[in-house]
Formats: structure tokens, sequence, C-alpha cells
């Protein structure tokens, strides 16, 4: 990187202490009892996750979990590591202090669908903007499953559940779009089941300086069951999941015979059966386009209610500042020119007063 305030962040990624010993997923296994329905989606990312952590190759005290409230934030719970199991819709903002004020630290926050987006919304939105060294995993099971299934920022239009016995009427987030219409500089989309993709999809968020997020389609089955099976059934996965690979042409379904084109009249991304003659317009993925355009309109394909051509994979990895390499080097040079402040008397001076009664 060129950016001096990324390169500062980089080299404190380096000097985070490394495990003494080699470790294993045992390691990141706690002895608490793991208490999510049976056959919840979030026991397929939590193995995924702790069988990933070993290749940190960091000492477990210097990998932090933190969460809001939800069904996937009892996470810290069962990562033999620190962690803070924080407040509704907060972690982004507790994890943005920890991450600033402790480079030496991998921090992680754990999420859901409600608690990062709706009364946590705006401070995911800035933590992304800001490119913060987070690593973000958003499960999206599009219901509200700790209250017990109401309808959640992510659900579809006309969706039944508790809190709308009529059926839904707010049009659903896309927090891929959200993310990219926030600069994030990394932006993932996983399914819970491919435990293969979501690891390599874990390992490239880790990798990368700054702000991360991935989305993780996640089933609930008491009260959202299948909403992603167009997505894990082998046969309707062929023709609904588009596997994104940098460099890569943009092709998928049976015998990769469809692809993503651009119309040239409207300039948005279409699906189109490819053939010789359009085939030199399939386009290629380009994860680290400086422009989001074209992700943006990657993450649009996806129908909300069938899923159908929903994208998976990175759909942007760009390099940025790092914020908190930016806020060390400032404060860095206030020291050089002020020299050290004195917190006691910044309190005690300009504005203040003495209340007495």
């Amino acid at each position: 990187m060129t950016d001096t305030a990324s390169e500062a962040a980089v080299e404190a990624l380096k000097l985070v202490p490394k495990a003494e010993a080699r470790q294993s997923m045992k390691d990141f296994k706690t002895d608490q009892e793991v208490r999510w329905c049976p056959g919840c989606g979030d026991y397929a990312v939590l193995a995924a996750v702790q069988g990933f952590m070993p290749e940190l190759g960091l000492a477990r005290e210097n990998i932090v979990f933190v969460s809001g409230i939800g069904c996937s934030s009892r996470f810290p719970y069962y990562m033999n590591t620190y962690g803070l199991h924080s407040i509704h819709g907060r972690a982004p903002a507790i994890a943005t202090g920890l991450a600033a004020s402790r480079q030496d630290l991998s921090v992680w926050v754990v999420t859901g669908d409600g608690d990062a987006l709706s009364i946590g919304g705006n401070h995911l939105i800035h933590a992304l903007r800001r490119n913060v060294n987070l690593k973000i995993l958003l499960f999206n099971n599009r219901i509200y499953g700790l209250t017990k299934g109401q309808y959640s920022p992510t659900s579809e239009v006309g969706k039944i559940t508790k809190s709308t016995p009529m059926g839904s009427l707010d049009a659903p987030f896309n927090p891929v779009s959200l993310a990219l219409g926030a600069e994030a500089s990394f932006v993932a989309r996983t399914v819970d089941s491919d435990r293969g993709h979501l690891t390599e999809v874990l390992r490239a968020a880790a990798a990368h300086p700054g702000t991360a997020l991935i989305e993780i389609y996640q089933n609930c089955n008491i009260f959202n069951d299948g909403a992603f099976d167009a997505l894990k059934d082998k046969q309707q996965a062929q023709e609904a999941v588009i596997r994104l690979e940098h460099g890569r042409p943009i092709r998928f379904g049976a015998d990769n015979a469809k692809g993503v084109v651009r119309d040239p009249a409207t300039g948005d991304l279409t699906v189109v059966t490819v053939t010789p003659e359009n085939e030199d317009r399939v386009l290629v993925h380009d994860a680290h386009s400086a422009s989001p355009t074209t992700a943006f309109a990657l993450s649009r394909l996806a129908d909300p209610d069938t899923l159908h051509h929903t994208p998976i994979g990175i759909l942007r990895s760009v390099e940025r500042p790092v914020y908190e390499g930016q806020m060390a080097e400032q404060l860095d040079t206030a020291v050089e020119q002020n020299g050290k402040g004195d917190l006691a008397a910044l309190l005690a001076g300009g504005d203040t007063w003495t209340v007495v009664g």
C-alpha cells in the first residue's frame, strides 16, 4: 500500500502475538453448552469459524469476538477467546473503540439481520465508511429468531409473521447493497451450509486490512425454515447461484450456459444465455475495482422473493486507508507538535463550572 496510515495498520497487525504452539479447532471450543435450536444454521457457522481460527496463528488472548443481541449474538460464549456480549445493535461501535485503541487485537463482530440492520443500522454503516479493522459476520435468516418470529429488516414484502399477520409492507434491505453504498472496502456473501466456501471467504476477510463485512445466509429452522433452499438444493442452486471469482468470467448454470452482461441501452446488468455472438460481452469479475458501481449492480441481480440469480463470494475487496492507522498518525503528530496532553487540565480548564448546592 502507498498510504502511510494503511501501511502503519498493516505493520501493527504483524505485531499481534502469535500462538506459542500449533492450535486446533478444539482449542477454540469452550466448555459452555451450545444453546441454539437443534438444526439451526448457527451451528454450521460456529464450526466453520472454530475450524478456521487456528489458521490465524494468533494467541487466543489477542482475538476478540463482540456481539449485540440475538440468536447469533451468543457466539462469544462458544469461542475460547476474549469476548463481549454487548447491547442491541451497538457491537460495531464497541468493537470500533476496541480496535482503534488496541491495534494488537484481531477484532470480530457477530451480528444478525435484526441486530445489525434495525436498531444497529447507523453503527454498522459508520464502521464500514470509516474502514476500521473489523471483521463483521452478519447472520441473515430474514426473521427475528430470538424474539420468536417477527419480520426483520431483510424479510421479503408480503412476509406473514406474528407481527405482520397480513403480510409485511416493508421493502427489505439488501445487506450487501447497503455495505457497498456505505463504501465498505470488503464485502462478501456466503451460505451457512457451504463450509468450504464460508472458510474461503473468512480467510480473505481476515487478511484484509480494514472493515470486512460477510453476509452469511443462515437457516432458522423454527421460524423461517427453508428460506434459502433455492441456494442449497443442488439442482436449484445450479441455476440460482452465481459464484463470483476475481478475474474469471461471470458464468453459471448447467455447463456454464448462463452469463452476466451489461445491457448497452440501460447500463444495467442482466443474465443471458451465452452464445458465440455474445460470449465476449460476458463480464469478467473485478473485485478490486476502485469503483463499487459494478459490485453494486451485481448485488441487485438477486430476486428478493425467489433468490434467483444470487451472487455469492467476494463482491468487493479494495485498499483504503485504515481508520486506526490514520488516528495513530494524528496522535503521534499532536504529541510531536504539542507534547503529551494533560487530561486533568483539559477537564478542569476552559469553559467549566462548579455546581454547588
